[in-house]
């Protein structure tokens, strides 16, 4: 999946996932697709809600071993 930016939330407890996630989609225009790495098992859940209730879509999310990686596209 092509992404716009990575934000590396690997190592952060709920809920700096969400908060980086916020803050690195302010910099992105609509379209744009943010990708995520967390290692923190909430942030399934924590970043499905946040982009749902943002209006943004989870395109897509995989595991990677520890890793959960994500892709939201900006509204």
């Amino acid at each position: 999946m092509e992404s716009t930016k990575v934000l590396d939330a690997k190592g952060l407890a709920c809920p700096m996932p969400i908060v980086k996630t916020k803050k690195a989609m302010n910099d992105l225009v609509s379209g744009e697709v943010l990708e995520i790495h967390a290692t923190d098992k909430g942030a399934k859940n924590d970043l499905a809600a946040w982009a749902k209730s943002g209006g943004h879509e989870l395109v897509k999310h995989e595991e990677d071993g520890d890793v959960l990686k994500f892709w939201i596209k900006k509204a």
